[in-house]
């Protein structure tokens, strides 16, 4: 890989645990998924290519999306943290709405730059996990042990 890149190619790491199985498994999922990804387009530009890695990692990061957010209804995230969940939410949306801008331009026929689209690939992937996904691992954590630990009725 050329090491004059306007960002840091992913790679995973302990930093990246949230604590929760489910969405750490998904995480690691994203994560070795797009640094194959890297891997692959950082050696050959192919547009082609992009597109059908960026309809992967679309398709499996809305259904990623769908496990965080229903573990947010199931533990009443937005009641304690109203602000964070919709910003948590709109994160998700704001993902999916440009890589489905980045798949348009391609079936469009329209110049996409592989290097742009992976550098936004990869920093919103770490920021997103290292950022709100481990506030909402920690909620989800706390919310599950507390549940565990009240008596059944």
């Amino acid at each position: 890989m050329p090491l004059d890149l306007p960002f840091e190619p992913i790679e995973w790491s302990n930093k990246m645990v949230t604590g929760v199985a489910a969405m750490d498994s998904q995480h690691r999922y994203l994560v070795d998924t797009l640094k194959r990804a890297n891997e692959k387009l950082l050696r050959r530009d192919e547009s082609m290519l992009l597109g059908e890695i960026a309809r992967d990692l679309l398709n499996y990061a809305i259904m990623h999306f769908e496990t965080e957010e229903t573990l947010m209804q199931r533990y009443g995230y937005a009641n304690e943290f109203p602000d964070l969940a919709r910003s948590h939410i709109a994160q998700h949306r704001e993902f999916s709405r440009r890589v489905v801008d980045v798949c348009e331009h391609l079936r469009e026929g329209r110049p996409v730059s592989r290097v742009e689209v992976l550098k936004y690939l990869n920093e919103w992937l770490r920021n997103h996990v290292l950022g709100v996904d481990q506030q909402l691992g920690a909620f989800v954590r706390q919310a599950a042990a507390k549940h565990q630990a009240e008596p059944s009725a």
